[in-house]
This record gives structure tokens, sequence and C-alpha cells, in this order.
């Protein structure tokens, strides 16, 4: 088995390799805006660290979010088109369980939360690392304070919105490293992982105006 895993549903631009048994190469880099510049050099780089060829990849894995539209639909093209090419199956994970299952909690309940921008936050409960007890949903922090209320949380959203989310912990944002080794435990016990379509969870920014008017030849 080598999995190559990626997500672009955060600010960072994450690539890792598992070979089945451990991450053998990592690459991550927080910019929210150079997604589709940052991918490809990072799956270079990952591949050159791990001293081997894409054609040697088994399978791919794509974080499928939440995620805001544009820098998510990066990384799930990304993962498609290299399907596409090798012939090998592309997973999902949601980029949500990724980051629980690299948080530092012993025990929960606990709460992963994402920024969602618009004073908002992508976010879901958790039993432990591996469980995730509620779906994931996008509110404005003020609005779910009461459901999350006395829960440890992980991630830029927690982070971001302290009076809901009082007790914070790293890592801010996913790592592929942490997906890959999820997925590969996963498919290693016979788990089927989702399809690897997108979670936006609402339309995006970019909309056509209700006043368009469209002009036809005459």
């Amino acid at each position: 088995m080598l999995l190559l895993a990626l997500d672009t549903a955060t600010p960072a631009v994450t690539v890792a390799l598992h070979d089945g048994a451990a991450v053998i190469a990592s690459s991550s880099q927080v910019d929210a805006r150079r997604h589709g510049e940052l991918l490809l050099p990072a799956v270079d780089r990952v591949l050159a660290e791990a001293g081997v060829k894409l054609d040697a990849v088994t399978g791919i894995v794509t974080g499928i979010g939440p995620g805001p539209y544009t820098g998510l639909r990066v990384g799930l093209m990304t993962a498609d088109t290299f399907g596409l090419a090798l012939g090998v199956p592309v997973h999902g994970l949601c980029t949500l369980d990724g980051l629980a299952y690299a948080a530092d909690i012993e025990k929960g309940p606990f709460v992963v939360a994402t920024d969602a921008r618009r004073k908002e936050v992508y976010w879901a409960v958790y039993e432990d690392s591996r469980t995730r007890r509620t779906d994931p949903a996008v509110d404005r922090p003020a609005d779910i304070a009461e459901q999350v209320a006395g829960l440890p949380a992980v991630g830029a959203g927690a982070l971001l919105y302290p009076d809901t989310f009082p007790v914070a912990h790293e890592p801010e944002h996913v790592s592929a490293a942490a997906l890959a080794s999820l997925a590969a435990e996963k498919l290693a016990a016979g788990e089927e992982l989702p399809e690897p379509r997108p979670l936006y969870l609402r339309r995006p920014d970019a909309q056509v105006p209700k006043n368009y008017k469209v002009v036809t030849p005459k």
C-alpha cells in the first residue's frame, strides 16, 4: 500500500505519503489564497522526499471538507485527476475527522471547529479521536454555544472564538499525515471510506446578481 493524501479544505495546503505502516513523507504550508499554486509542488516535494515516483501510488486520499468552495475544489479535482491518470481508487475523508484524529485529547467528548468565514465555523462533536457523534455543520459560534458548552475544542475555528470555545487545543489546521494515517487504519480494518465528493454545506460566495440582465444577440 502506498497512499497519497492531500487536503485543501482549510488554509493549509497539506500532502503526505503513507506506506500502510507509517507516514514516510509529508508537507504542509498555510496560505489560504494559493492552494492552486502550492499543491502540485508539495506533491512533487513529498514524492522526492520519499524517493518514489507518482506511478508507485496505489491509492489517493483527499479531504472532502467541509470547507470554502474555491480551496476545497483544488484538492478534490487534483485527487480525481491523479486517480484517473494512475487507475487507482480515490477515497474521501471528512477534514474534521482528520483534525479529530490528530488532536491530543485523551478522552471525549470534544468539538472540532474550523474557520468557515462570514463569522461562522464548520464543526462537529466527537466521542473520541476516531468516532464522530454529529454530522458536520456550519453555524455562528454564538448559536451553538449551549450545545458545545464545557467541551474542549480543536481547530482554527475554536481559536478564533474563545467566548464559545474557551478550552481550545492544537492542531489549528488539518494535516494530510493524519488523514493518511486514519485512512490506512480504516482500510486495513476493511472499512469503506466516503466517496470523494465535497462537503460544501452552503452556497459559494460568488453568485449571479439577482437583477442580472441577459444580453442576447440580435
